[in-house]
């Protein structure tokens, strides 16, 4: 008995220093498990099916919150990522720290996600979003640069400051700036397993060292940013969302000398969501002007590619880079979709275009189109069952043969 009281008094002392750490804070542990059973067919290279999480959706991580006092708020976020099915575990998610009011919104600083991903647009307008089936990855609904800066899956934006307003009359905005010399950034880059990795080619930006691909952020004073802005708002049974932003990736001077990179990347974004009653009918469109092969526009994320995103067409069969544009080149891609409701399972049909513009005695025109037909049943507010068809088409002139895609699944998630 004295033992059993020495052990409890032991396990006291040790969690009073906790728990006094712990006064005034709030933590919460969140979290998400995903798996698919998805088989990717790529014309060419033959059909691979794999029960995982290639979208690289399952994480977790904790959530801090500090009242402050007078309306103020201290918060914190720390995310990182992992795939069942392959007991691998990736890289680091969302990590910031900030402050927040409700009445001047909120202001974060550290590794954030991009306007352009979950404020206007981007997947907070495709049901699929963050599975196999999503509109990014497939040419459609926005470019997937790996530095963050077009919202591809599982990237997310480093050095960076961003700010939320409040929400005034059903108007809100967003904004988000990327210092110069973040490119340092993101040691994981210069791993040959990483998606920008290049065989054999050295990066002149970190001379001796692995071209990386991943080099976000510009030199000598250059600031890359992101402004959107929305409107939503309820009118008895018809709502109404309307989005637009502005994304420009800056280069600096030497990657300019190099010939890399020609000019800053520019991303202009618009489009709405309208629901009526159990029917949304959601669209956007996107040009994108100059876009960048150093971790822009014209790369995408190993998740947006549903695979190894080096190349066109990858050596594993999987990985096709489809919401890219050629280096230095111009292109646009559209994304429409309908869904409609019924009890708790969600029907949806939806499609989008990537095209990219050819380069006079350069690369030639890219055009990829797909159509995604599916369902998404709610099991609980946690747990949901989804799975669905698409189908990918591939006029790209720059390969010796095209490579159409067919995917299908089924796969279940759960959030905690």
């Amino acid at each position: 008995m004295k033992k059993k009281l020495i052990a409890l008094g032991v396990a006291g002392a040790l969690a009073a220093p906790l728990m006094a750490s712990a006064q005034g804070t709030h933590v919460t542990i969140f979290g998400r498990v995903q798996a698919e059973y998805a088989t990717v067919d790529t014309k060419g290279n033959g059909a691979q099916t794999g029960v995982l999480d290639d979208a690289a959706q399952s994480r977790w991580g904790l959530q801090v919150a500090e009242d402050l006092g007078m309306g103020f708020r201290a918060m914190g976020r720390v995310e990182f990522s992992f795939n069942p099915g392959s007991g691998r575990s990736d890289s680091a998610r969302e990590q910031w720290v900030g402050l927040g009011s409700n009445q001047w919104g909120e202001v974060k600083f550290g590794r954030v996600q991009s306007p352009f991903k979950d404020f206007a647009g981007g997947h907070t307008i495709d049901p699929f979003s963050y599975t196999s089936l999503h509109a990014n990855g497939s040419g459609g609904l926005m470019v997937a640069s790996q530095n963050g800066l077009g919202s591809g899956d599982n990237s997310f934006v480093n050095s960076a400051a961003r700010y939320d307003s409040p929400v005034v009359e059903g108007f809100q905005m967003s904004a988000m700036l990327m210092p110069g010399d973040a490119r340092k950034l993101d040691p994981s880059r210069s791993d040959p397993t990483s998606p920008g990795f290049t065989p054999g080619v050295l990066d002149p930006l970190a001379i001796g060292q692995p071209f990386t691909g991943a080099n976000s952020g510009g030199e000598d004073g250059e600031w890359d940013f992101q402004v959107a802005g929305k409107y939503s708002n309820q009118f008895d049974a018809l709502g109404l969302d309307i989005f637009g932003g502005y994304s420009r990736d800056n280069v600096s001077n030497r990657m300019k000398s190099l010939g890399g990179v020609l000019n800053d990347e520019e991303i202009w974004r618009g489009g709405a969501l309208i629901s009526f009653a159990d029917l949304r009918v959601r669209g956007q469109y996107e040009y994108v002007n100059n876009a960048n092969p150093f971790g822009g526009a014209a790369t995408c994320t190993t998740a947006a590619a549903f695979g190894n995103a080096v190349g066109s067409l990858s050596l594993d069969g999987r990985g096709q880079c489809n919401s890219a544009m050629n280096a230095n080149g111009d292109g646009y891609l559209w994304f429409a979709g309908i869904d409609y409701s019924i009890g708790n399972t969600m029907l949806i049909a939806q499609g989008g275009m990537a095209h990219a513009y050819s380069l006079g005695g350069g690369a030639g025109s890219k055009d990829v189109e797909n159509i995604t037909a599916g369902v998404i049943h709610s099991l609980s507010r946690r747990s949901s069952l989804f799975g669905g068809y698409q189908r990918v088409w591939v006029d790209d002139k720059n390969l010796a043969a095209n490579a159409d895609r067919n995917v299908y699944s089924v796969g279940l998630r759960h959030d905690f």
